[in-house]
């Protein structure tokens, strides 16, 4: 009986079902787009009439993700840390869905139009203790440093860190005077010795030598010890604290990279401290790069600076193949030689394919054309000995007529530094720092550097190349025209522009984003809705490629 009643039941309503279909199919639609419609809500046509249906406000969508990121953090510091930065890039998609109009605001190529809502931060917290007396640490610390200049930079920052943590006392760090550059200069004929010093007393205590009465009894010469690479804390004071209370002197030797990139906050930040206000190039050296700086101020109010490593040692070391057929093979092979841990070449073009190779002087210019940089803009190019010679750097020169490095604009003043790279290199990193646009053609310590610094400074604009993407675009460039290959390197070049948020926290080597250092001033939507980007000239444009997703 009741599957007969079910059955009249089921008919008696066939006829209501037929009649309401239309009627119901419409309600699915609807249900469906309004699912689909948080950014771009649609106008809901019913039988009462047409209205628009409210959006879910923004502000309620950000609320309550930061009020989940409270409550998660109780629990977690790293979950926490990455769903703040997600929140960041929603709240800076919403602003540039505001300005752009449904995404399709033109971004600003010379500056960020995000990059005033950060400011770095390295202040000591309440509760950082103050560092022990000379007298009263664990021993005295030396220190060789390794590589190039911006490679023993690195160095000497993180053995700062390591003897705050030994609380030891450190001695003013030897520089590498046997690598590849042939360099002998000291730290006090680069750095300001005194203000190293004195800047970092509320740190550590720092000496310029062992006092009389160690190095009276010290070996020659000193304990050394090698520390692996990325070394955590502990390592430290499990290894190299014993053998520091023993011998009251220690020397850790090849000291590059040899502390871990995740530290604690308070250490992370006196990476900072130090590499950002500590070191202060000497007088000459400072008022001489100045001196570049205003030159180029002077001819144009705007200026890029590109750091070219474009050696023989660094084709050499990247085991990458340039088309310069059985001499480029044997000559870069010699200079290989002079290392013995380096991996076998691979075939032609494999290293490229995988974006392991530094762009040539041709595609750097080509980048940056293809990105919207006019030939007409001032270029800084901060180089070595190039390979090929003008031959290679023709085609930029070509690209970028307003082509100059310090040699062209101080070859009198110049003199008295030539014989030593490492002030050659000091002079560059002042030129590069100070341009409006910072362009690498590779990820070196000297762009991981500067990188990090201009970062901390305000988020000027720097440009690191995509090179695994761009390869490919460069091998194609005959192929295609010089519209399309522009909108494939902007859109290969997202998330390489210097944005806030271009790099998760924790994700890249510290001393390139020093996230611990960066600090976040309160996003006011409305002031920033009056303060739209006009200048075309210098934008990507309207294309609707680059919206407000552009950087995510």
């Amino acid at each position: 009986m009741r599957g007969l009643k079910g059955l009249r039941n089921s008919r008696g309503a066939l006829a209501l079902a037929n009649n309401n279909n239309h009627h119901r199919k419409k309600l699915k639609h609807n249900k469906h787009h309004r699912h689909r419609c948080w950014l771009w809500p649609p106008v809901d046509t019913v039988a009462m009439g047409k209205q628009q249906r409210r959006r879910i406000p923004w502000g309620m969508v950000c609320g309550v993700m930061l009020f989940a990121l409270g409550l998660i953090s109780l629990f977690t510091g790293h979950v926490a840390s990455n769903l703040e930065w997600y929140s960041q890039k929603l709240v800076k998609h919403r602003f540039w869905y505001k300005k752009g109009g449904f995404g399709r605001g033109p971004v600003d190529i010379w500056k960020s139009e995000t990059s005033k809502f950060y400011y770095g931060c390295s202040e000591r917290g309440p509760h950082y203790a103050p560092p022990v007396n000379e007298q009263l640490s664990n021993g005295y610390l030396l220190i060789g440093a390794s590589g190039g200049l911006n490679q023993q930079r690195t160095g000497i920052t993180d053995a700062v860190v390591v003897a705050r943590i030994l609380n030891a006392t450190l001695v003013v760090p030897e520089l590498d005077h046997f690598s590849f550059w042939k360099d002998d200069s000291d730290f006090a004929n680069i750095f300001d010795v005194d203000w190293f010093i004195s800047f970092l007393a509320k740190d550590i205590p720092v000496v310029k030598r062992v006092p009389d009465k160690y190095m009276r009894a010290l070996e020659k010469p000193p304990y050394t010890m090698r520390v692996p690479r990325k070394s955590e804390p502990q390592y430290y004071l499990d290894e190299v604290l014993p053998t520091l209370l023993r011998r009251h002197v220690v020397q850790l030797t090849k000291f590059d990279y040899r502390l871990a990139n995740d530290l604690t906050e308070e250490l992370q930040r006196l990476r900072c401290r130090v590499n950002y206000h500590a070191f202060r190039f000497t007088k000459p050296l400072h008022e001489l790069g100045h001196k570049l700086v205003m030159k180029m101020r002077n001819m144009a109010n705007r200026y890029i600076a590109i750091h070219l490593r474009f050696e023989p040692d660094m084709l050499a070391f990247s085991g990458c193949y340039y088309g310069g057929g059985d001499k480029e093979r044997y000559e870069l092979g010699e200079i290989r030689k002079r290392w013995t841990n380096l991996p076998d070449v691979l075939p032609d073009g494999e290293q490229r394919k995988r974006g392991k190779c530094p762009l040539t002087p041709h595609e750097v210019g080509l980048m940056l054309r293809a990105l919207g940089f006019n030939n007409d803009t001032y270029i800084y190019v901060a180089s070595g000995e190039i390979y090929g010679g003008e031959e290679t750097l023709q085609p930029l020169r070509e690209l970028f007529p307003n082509f100059y490095t310090k040699e062209m604009l101080a070859s009198k003043e110049l003199q008295p530094f030539l014989p030593f790279s490492s002030r050659l290199a000091a002079i560059d990193y002042i030129v590069c720092d100070e341009s409006d646009v910072f362009v690498t053609n590779n990820n070196g310590n000297m762009a991981k550097i500067l990188a990090g610094r201009r970062r901390y400074m305000g988020h000027k604009r720097t440009i690191r190349p995509n090179a695994r993407k761009l390869s490919a675009l460069f091998l194609q460039r005959e192929k295609m025209p010089w519209d399309i290959f522009s909108s494939k390197v902007k859109s290969a070049q997202r998330g390489f522009m210097g944005e806030p948020d271009d790099i998760k926290p924790g994700r890249a080597d510290f001393h390139e984003y020093p996230s611990s250092c960066i600090c976040k001033k309160p996003f006011n939507f409305s002031h920033h809705d009056n303060q739209r980007t006009t200048n075309n000239a210098s934008s990507y444009g309207h294309n609707e490629e680059y919206g407000w997703w552009f950087y995510s």
